[in-house]
Formats: structure tokens, sequence, C-alpha cells
């Protein structure tokens, strides 16, 4: 009877880690393909990509985090989208990556997406998505004040930010450089989102030329 029992835990333990090993695989070629998707048909075929491995795997938020970052890529990349549509498939994800867990890097997300949303109409939308992205943001510096992407986003929203409305790259600029230095001393886990630096260092570059 014991030699029967450890064999069915060694052959569990196997198969877990069979399993484990292939997410890995998946997820590291999918993040790849994200990395160099640019277009709506990629962007969208990576997310898909992303929510089979998150229904296949069912415990792991990485990959709902990933499929909404595709969105966002989209949102920023793609000029003729409903940006709400868009949006609420960000937000979808999101609540499905929190069911797992809930971290800051989910509310850098929530933050992308509710900034699109103004982006449609600042004037007309800052009272609503605009005041919204603001919250989002300090619930997630809250979470886990030196979080390098949502510093890194703070900063990209002030840049963009006309000088009479409290942005400009005068007040930008410190806030980039602390975005760099936080992405730079960065040491991610392996899957876990690490994107930003190349990104904030264009834009700090920008300002200094």
């Amino acid at each position: 009877m014991n030699k029967i029992i450890f064999s069915l835990a060694m052959l569990l333990s196997f198969t877990a880690m069979a399993q484990s090993d292939n997410y890995s695989d998946e997820m590291q070629k999918a993040i790849v393909a994200l990395d160099t998707s640019y277009t709506f048909t990629e962007l969208q075929s990576v997310a898909n990509i992303f929510e089979r491995i998150a229904d296949e795997e069912k415990t792991q938020w990485l990959p709902y985090y990933y499929a909404g970052l595709a969105y966002a890529n989209i949102g920023w990349d793609v000029i003729n989208i409903d940006k709400d549509d868009n949006a609420e498939k960000i937000l979808a994800l999101c609540s499905k990556a929190e069911l797992l867990e809930k971290n800051a890097e989910i509310y850098s997300l929530r933050y992308m997406a509710a900034t699109q949303q103004t982006m449609v109409d600042p004037v007309a939308r800052w009272a609503t998505y605009g005041m919204e992205a603001k919250a989002i943001l300090e619930k997630g510096l809250d979470l886990d004040p030196d979080n390098p992407r949502l510093h890194y986003l703070e900063a990209m929203s002030v840049l963009s930010t006309p000088e009479q409305f409290g942005g400009g790259k005068e007040k930008a600029r410190p806030m980039l450089e602390k975005a760099v230095e936080l992405l730079k001393a960065e040491h991610a886990k392996p899957l876990y989102p690490n994107w930003g630096l190349s990104a904030a260092q264009g834009a700090l570059a920008g300002i200094n030329w």
C-alpha cells in the first residue's frame, strides 16, 4: 500500500512539473510575440493566445494581465478603434486577474484603460475618466509605492498635460528620472512584467534634447 501511495505521489509530482514547464514555455513564447507585435491583427492574436493560456491554467493571473496589456497596446497604437470598447476588454481581464491576485501591475492596466478613455475627449471626459485614472494610480501606489510602471505612466501623463494645467516637460523630468531609476533597479521574477525602461529612457532623452 505504501508503495502504491508513493508511486501515485511521484506521478502527480511529475505531472505537475510537466504542466508547469508547459505553462512557462507557452508564456515565454507569447511574451516574445507581444514584444514584437504592433498592428491590430498581431496584438489581437497575442491577446487571444494569452486568454487561451489563462483559460487552461485557471489559477494564474499573469496570462490575463498580458492579454490586457495587448489590448492596452492596441489602445495606444491603433487609431481607428472604439477606445471605450477596447477599455472594457482591458477591464474585464483585470477583473479576472484580480480574482486570483490583486497587485499594482493590474492597477497599471486599469490606469491605462481610464487614460485612453480620457484621451477620446480630454476636456469633456476629465471629470469622469481623468479622475478615475487618478484614483486608480493612487490605489496602485498604495499597494506598491515603488512600482516602476505606475511611476512611468504617471510621468507620461504629466508630460502630455499642458503646462497651464499642471503638466509639461519640467514637471515630468524628475518623475521620468525616478521611473528610469526604479526600472533599472528592478529584478522581476520570471514571466513577471518588466516593461517600460526603453520607453522611459526615450521620453527622458526627448525632454533633455
